[in-house]
C-alpha cells in the first residue's frame, strides 16, 4: 500500500452520512470512498487532457463560421 496522508475534508452533512451508508454497505472505508472517487475524476481529467494535445494539430475554426456552416446546411 502507497504511503497516506492525513488531510482535513469537510462534506456537506448529508453527503457525509451517504458516504456512511455507503461505507457500511460496501464494507469500505469513507477514505477508501473518497480516495476511489478522487482518483476517478483526476483519470477522466487526464483522459480529456491526452484527447485535447492530441487534436492540437487539427485545423482551427471560428465558432462564428461552425454557426454560419449549420445554418447553411439547414442542421442549426
Amino acid at each position: 500500500m502507497s504511503a497516506t496522508k492525513r488531510a482535513t475534508v469537510y462534506l456537506d452533512a448529508r453527503l457525509h452520512r451517504a458516504l456512511r451508508l455507503k461505507s457500511a454497505e460496501t464494507d469500505q472505508t469513507i477514505s477508501d470512498l473518497v480516495n476511489d472517487a478522487v482518483r476517478e475524476a483526476l483519470a477522466e481529467d487526464a483522459d480529456d487532457l491526452e484527447a485535447i494535445e492530441k487534436r492540437t494539430t487539427e485545423p482551427r475554426r471560428p465558432f462564428e463560421a461552425f454557426v454560419a456552416d449549420l445554418k447553411r446546411r439547414g442542421r442549426l
